[in-house]
């Protein structure tokens, strides 16, 4: 298997460091997209002397800033001459609703609006290899978008805040599958399972209690990044664009996050808060 580019955000902890650290085994250079230097680098260390690949590289990127994505893209082009695979993984799960310094509801900011704008300024580098692949970490956790309330500013409940972020990936994955179909571009989601990870870290003290309730039961974060590393790399998915994964496994999405117009709606708005079209 040939070297490939490969950038995986929030690769510092969980399922990302996992998928970084089984990708990085299998000798593809790694390039860590992490909002904390301190623990970010820790991880790149630990990375480096569990799989002996030198090839692990670190550019802090706090996907609920959209300057800080911006230069984030600029220095990954400036360092960097391809990308094969973007893996869109890191992901925040708030109890009280809190705003980005740009005013927008900091779940679905850093869970939908950072990735749908890095993917898009990726995209030029992913096309001129005519064969990159785009994987979205996605949710069985999926709540209908409400469009009149998208910054959950009327009202706001944690799971379902957190679970509209995650329908509007699979919504996003869909759309952009459809987009770059002629490109040579693979775009998928997946729902890794129920992770023992730090997703709870912004989370209240009860909600953290029932974490360690049902933290037994939960899946190793390095069992939930094989669908990942299986979608990155394997050449069984060559030709599978636009589906949404459970287990390595074609699986439905939410029977919302297929109606088209709600789909080309989210795109439209999105681009319109991360100003693509500007």
């Amino acid at each position: 298997m040939s070297m490939k580019t490969i950038i995986i955000t929030g690769a510092n902890s969980g399922i990302g460091k996992a998928a970084a650290t089984l990708l990085a085994k299998e000798n593809h250079r790694i390039v860590m997209f992490c909002r904390t230097k301190t623990s970010a680098a820790k991880a790149q260390r630990e990375i480096i002397k569990k799989t002996s690949n030198e090839n692990i590289h670190l550019i802090i990127c706090d996907l609920e800033s959209q300057q800080s994505i911006k230069k984030a893209v600029e220095k990954f082009e400036s360092n960097f001459d391809k990308l094969d695979v973007l893996i869109n993984n890191a992901g925040i799960n708030l109890f009280k609703r809190q705003e980005t310094e740009e005013g927008y509801e900091k779940v679905f900011a850093t869970n939908h609006l950072g990735p749908f704008l890095l993917t898009n300024l990726l995209l030029d580098t992913l096309k001129k290899n005519g064969s990159g692949r785009i994987i979205n970490v996605a949710s069985a956790a999926q709540a209908p978008i409400d469009f009149d309330d998208l910054m959950s500013e009327k009202s706001y409940r944690p799971m379902k805040v957190y679970s509209k972020s995650k329908i509007a990936n699979i919504m996003f994955t869909y759309e952009l599958a459809d987009i770059v179909k002629n490109d040579g571009i693979l775009v998928n989601s997946i729902h890794p399972g129920l992770i023992r990870t730090n997703l709870t870290r912004d989370m209240n003290i009860v909600f953290k209690g029932l974490f360690l309730l049902v933290k037994p039961f939960l899946k190793s974060p390095k069992k939930g990044a094989k669908t990942l590393v299986y979608l990155a790399t394997s050449p069984e998915v060559k030709n599978i664009t636009g589906k949404y994964f459970v287990d390595g496994k074609e699986k439905r999405s939410r029977r919302e996050s297929y109606n088209e117009a709600d789909i080309k709606k989210l795109w439209e708005i999105s681009s319109e808060l991360t100003h693509l079209n500007v």
